[in-house]
């Protein structure tokens, strides 16, 4: 009864934290080893999406303070630190793909590193069904997470190719001119798709369900669904 109590009690918090090693917690009766293998990768793959967030910051100051803010720490703080759910007034309510879309619009006035970063931390999080820590009785969707993967992929193609009218980035991310090309964000968003792959395979076995694959030319390729 009370491992079902404590399963029934998955946090649907912002931002997974990594848990304190403070001892016996009796809420870890209640995980599976699969259920720690996903709360793991699912926390790495918010540590590289904080890196990149600061990274994107320092390349585009004018995007920070655009919230408001003091300074890029504040401003990274206030994505990362909050618990917020993704949600923010200048984003217009929107989350997810809908979000991402948003910063790369050519009407769009604010922080486009909040709605870039924003936008895929919440989809990713909707392939998390929104919670932060797992127990036995949860289960997630192979397909959903696949498909977030894939969406990355889009999202760091438009971060790299989408430009305003006057032919400029609307973000600078990648330096890929000189002798020693900087690609430290093509690494991180790597991780980020690598744990998020993993994590498909691991639960499409553990479910013993097939996840449609999908190829897209990234030029005109469309975000997919989260939600089935």
């Amino acid at each position: 009864m009370c491992l079902l109590l404590l399963a029934a009690c998955a946090s649907h918090g912002t931002v997974p934290a990594k848990s304190a090693n403070n001892g016996f917690d009796p809420s870890q009766l209640a995980k599976t080893d699969i259920d720690r293998v996903v709360e793991t990768h699912q926390q790495e793959i918010f540590v590289n999406l904080r890196l990149l967030t600061e990274k994107l910051y320092r390349r585009n100051p004018r995007e920070w303070r655009k919230s408001g803010q003091s300074s890029l720490e504040t401003a990274v703080a206030r994505i990362f630190d909050g618990d917020h759910e993704w949600k923010f007034t200048e984003l217009e309510g929107k989350r997810g793909t809908d979000a991402i879309y948003l910063a790369f619009h050519s009407d769009y006035q604010g922080d486009r590193v909040l709605a870039f970063v924003a936008g895929l931390a919440s989809m990713i999080q909707i392939a998390f069904h929104d919670k932060t820590e797992f127990f036995v009785l949860d289960d997630l969707d192979a397909q959903a997470l696949y498909n977030a993967a894939r969406n990355v992929e889009i999202a760091v193609w438009k971060l790299s190719n989408a430009r305003n009218v006057q032919g400029e980035l609307f973000l600078l991310s990648n330096e890929g001119a000189g002798a020693a090309p900087n690609l430290s964000f093509e690494r991180e968003f790597g991780k980020i798709i690598g744990s998020l792959d993993v994590l498909s395979k691991i639960v499409a076995d553990k479910t013993n369900r097939t996840v449609v694959k999908i190829i897209q030319n990234l030029a005109t390729a469309f975000f997919l669904p989260m939600k089935f």
